[in-house]
């Protein structure tokens, strides 16, 4: 079987969505190299079916860090050899871009967001000009794209007249027995999974807290870490015990802590189309966790709350409408409401998840033909 190569800027150990695609395509029998980023606080890599490799970046942060970040991977690329090559999202897209035109081989584009629009880059016009740019000069010349929900999908081939798959970032189905009882736990608790970035709704659900009856814990790391902490200190929450953090998580632990939990939540603002049009793979570990949820009211929770059924939708992040909506699913709530969702949370797990979208990965990984012998191509070739 040929040799896939893919690129994140994430450290390898927390990014779930690509061992979850890594993993299936190795076995299904592909040579699969992950390549990621190493940083001060990463732990060793976890044993994987596939080989990873990290790099190393003096820069963590802002243009030095995509600089930086860009010359070393293509460094490191330029001694690789593979049958295609997939770069995850734009930061990543132009040296894997070229690497595959040298070598005259198939270049994959994943979209897990639309990074055009994510918050930090739309504040910032500058900077979203020269992202654009990337992006329409990558996305067309993609053998194979694809991006984690519909809405993206239709946005993608809108924008650039070209098909746009869809493998959505959904839990692997485990055992029943993995579940947690659908009855609330006796120390019920709140879990935030994810960066501790903006635009999450952070902010207001630390000031939604004093009204709720329940914990908070969240779990992850951002450029908020700080900001966020003071602010639960502030309110008092740190030192009542109301609000924790737990900083990374590996994912086997955060399954465990999400079995866990009384009541999920995701809580996006809408600084971007990126978010809005998101579908987060949270959504789904809270639903295959049997964990109703509190989630914004964007377009792709909203199609798939009501066929399932498995989440309170929220129009605003007010910290009234907040703490209402997590009393509801809190002990002391509505108990057979809560009841209802983590039924559905249920039943839906057995259609939403990543077996089904294996099935589709794998397909288009066996139609990107031909996967053989590269035909080679000159640095001059490449420039005209």
């Amino acid at each position: 079987m040929p040799r896939l190569l893919f690129t994140v800027t994430t450290d390898l150990n927390y990014d779930q969505r690509m061992q979850r695609i890594c993993g299936s395509l190795a076995q299904r029998g592909y040579a699969v190299l992950l390549v990621g980023r190493e940083l001060p606080q990463s732990l060793p890599l976890t044993p994987q079916p596939y080989a990873q490799h990290r790099l190393r970046c003096w820069f963590h942060k802002g243009k030095l860090f995509y600089l930086e970040f860009t010359l070393r991977l293509l460094a490191y690329l330029l001694t690789q050899r593979a049958a295609a090559w997939c770069a995850i999202d734009l930061d990543t897209a132009l040296p894997v871009w070229l690497r595959a035109r040298l070598g005259g081989q198939p270049f994959v584009y994943d979209a897990h967001e639309l990074f055009t629009e994510l918050p930090e880059v739309v504040r910032r016009p500058a900077v979203q000009w020269v992202w654009r740019r990337v992006e329409a000069f990558i996305v067309p010349r993609a053998r194979l794209a694809y991006t984690v929900g519909p809405a993206l999908a239709r946005l993608f081939e809108q924008r650039y007249n070209r098909p746009f798959e869809v493998i959505r970032n959904i839990s692997r189905l485990v055992e029943e027995a993995d579940i947690a009882p659908v009855s609330a736990p006796e120390n019920p608790f709140i879990l935030y999974q994810g960066a501790l970035n903006e635009g999450r709704g952070l902010e207001a659900l630390l000031d939604a807290m004093p009204q709720v009856r329940g914990r908070l814990v969240l779990c992850g790391e951002g450029n908020l870490s700080q900001e966020l902490r003071a602010r639960a200190e502030r309110l008092g929450l740190l030192a009542s015990g109301q609000v924790a953090f737990r900083g990374y998580v590996l994912p086997a632990e955060l399954r465990r802590l999400t079995r866990q939990a009384t009541v999920g939540v995701m809580l996006l603002e809408n600084l971007g189309l990126s978010y809005y049009y998101s579908l987060a793979n949270k959504f789904f570990d809270y639903l295959h966790a049997g964990v109703p949820q509190v989630v914004v009211d964007f377009p792709e929770y909203r199609a798939l709350n009501e066929q399932y059924d498995v989440a309170d939708l929220i129009t605003d992040l007010e910290p009234a409408t907040l703490a209402a909506a997590l009393n509801r699913l809190l002990p002391g709530g509505d108990a057979a409401h809560y009841q209802t969702l983590a039924h559905n949370c249920r039943q839906a797990r057995r259609e939403l998840s990543w077996q089904h979208e294996e099935t589709r990965l794998l397909a288009l990984f066996a139609a990107l033909a031909p996967l053989g012998a590269p035909a080679a191509t000159t640095v001059a070739a490449v420039i005209s």
